[in-house]
């Protein structure tokens, strides 16, 4: 029922001709959301050390998004093996299994003791939380943008409050940054194609959602194009 929909001029973004219509429809909020979580509100500038945990929707375009603005390394955690795999050919520069590694030993390895200036909880889970936190250094952000019901620890507060680290909670973006993404992707800058894993006619809904409820062929994002 789109054609009858009518929003606010104010809300639209315009989507240029050679931009393909599935990549821009992935824009809003599989890419926008740690777009703006990346760079408005843990405001990672070049060199700085990421962390993002959770390489799903959100996590391999925060991988992304954090490699384009300069960040170095990008460290990505998840048990996922093809989660890991999707990680490094978004751009991150290690991978981590949470299952089998200490993780905050091998950040410490990885950042040759600085540990993290930004790290993201991109699943939502009161662990993950927890674990971010313990993997940032002096001045660290931790960024929560997966959202959860789980209580939020942090640990001592008496090293939190020593290294001036800060706890972030984070949802959703401006509209400018959607339009900020539209430019980045049409000139190149950013590359979202792989993330449309397929394009599927409005009477495969159903086995789509069963896709990506059970992982199965390991989709990022499935469009839905009613004319196909």
């Amino acid at each position: 029922m789109a054609q009858y929909v009518v929003v606010p001029a104010l809300t639209v973004t315009s989507i240029p001709d050679d931009l393909p219509f599935p990549q821009a429809a992935i824009l809003a909020d599989a890419v926008s959301t740690p777009y703006a979580a990346v760079t408005g509100r843990a405001a990672v500038r070049p060199g700085e050390a990421v962390g993002m945990w959770g390489i799903g929707g959100l996590g391999v375009h925060a991988v992304q998004i954090a490699r384009m603005v300069g960040a170095s390394p990008v460290i990505a955690v998840d048990p996922l093996e093809s989660a890991r795999e999707r990680a490094l050919s978004a751009g991150a520069d290690a991978v981590l299994d949470p299952t089998t590694e200490d993780v905050p030993a091998r950040i410490r390895e990885l950042t040759d003791g600085l540990m993290l200036d930004a790290a993201f909880d991109l699943v939502g889970s009161g662990a993950v939380l927890a674990q971010t936190v313990a993997c940032l250094g002096r001045g660290g952000r931790s960024v929560m943008v997966g959202l959860s019901l789980d209580d939020v620890r942090i640990g001592p507060g008496l090293f939190f409050g020593l290294l001036s680290q800060s706890l972030l909670g984070h949802l959703g973006y401006e509209k400018r940054h959607l339009d900020e993404l539209v430019q980045l992707v049409t000139t190149g800058r950013l590359d979202v194609s792989a993330s449309v894993s397929a394009l599927l006619p409005l009477e495969d809904v159903v086995d789509g959602v069963e896709q990506l409820q059970t992982k199965r062929g390991n989709p990022v994002r499935l469009v839905v194009q009613p004319w196909a």
